[in-house]
C-alpha cells in the first residue's frame, strides 16, 4: 500500500496525521455517511464492501478511573469481561459515548483507535490476524483506513486479545 496525502485544503484527522508523520503504508477508504444512521461500522463495511469481519469498529471501556480502548469487528460485540481480563481488570464497562469523545477527540461512529487526544492501552480483537489489511475509523465518519493490524498495534502500542462475542 502506498502511502497516502490528505487532499489539499481538506483537514487533516489527527489519525492521518500520525499515519503521515510516521510513514506507515495505509490507504484512505471514503463513503458517503447518511445522517441519522447510527451503525456506524456496518454502514462502513456495506458501503465500503467489505466483510464485517474486516472493519473494525473502536469503543473505549473503564474500569473506576482506568479507560481502554478495544478494537472489534464490526458484525459482532465487544465481550467486555475478556476485555477487563486481558487488561488485568477486575471488571469493566463501556464508557459513557460523551466522555469517550472528550477522552479521544472524536465523534462517535468516527472514533479511531490512532491519533487520540489522551493514550489509552489498547486491544485488537485476535481475529485480525486472519486478514492482511484491516479497516478502521479515520477519525470522522465516512472515512476509514485500511492497514496492517501488526501497523495498527505498532502505533497504538496495542495487543491482541481474544475480545469479540459471537
Amino acid at each position: 500500500m502506498a502511502k497516502k496525502k490528505a487532499k489539499k485544503g481538506a483537514a487533516a484527522t489527527a489519525a492521518l496525521a500520525l499515519l503521515q508523520e510516521t510513514g506507515t503504508p495505509f490507504e484512505l477508504r471514503e463513503y458517503e455517511h447518511v445522517e441519522g444512521e447510527t451503525n456506524f461500522g456496518l454502514e462502513a463495511a456495506q458501503k465500503l464492501g467489505r466483510s464485517p469481519d474486516q472493519v473494525f469498529k473502536t469503543l473505549m471501556v473503564n474500569h473506576e478511573k482506568d479507560f481502554a480502548v478495544c478494537v472489534v469487528p464490526v458484525g459482532g460485540r465487544l465481550n467486555v469481561k475478556a476485555a477487563a481480563a486481558a487488561l488485568g481488570w477486575k471488571s469493566a464497562k463501556l464508557a459513557d459515548p460523551a466522555l469517550a469523545q472528550k477522552r479521544t477527540g472524536y465523534v462517535v461512529g468516527g472514533i479511531s483507535p490512532l491519533g487520540q487526544k489522551m493514550a489509552h492501552p489498547t486491544l485488537l480483537d485476535e481475529s485480525a490476524q486472519n486478514f492482511e489489511t484491516v479497516l478502521v475509523s479515520g477519525g470522522r465518519r465516512g472515512l476509514d483506513i485500511e492497514l496492517a493490524p501488526a501497523d495498527l498495534l505498532a502505533l497504538t502500542e496495542g495487543s491482541y486479545a481474544p475480545i469479540a462475542a459471537a
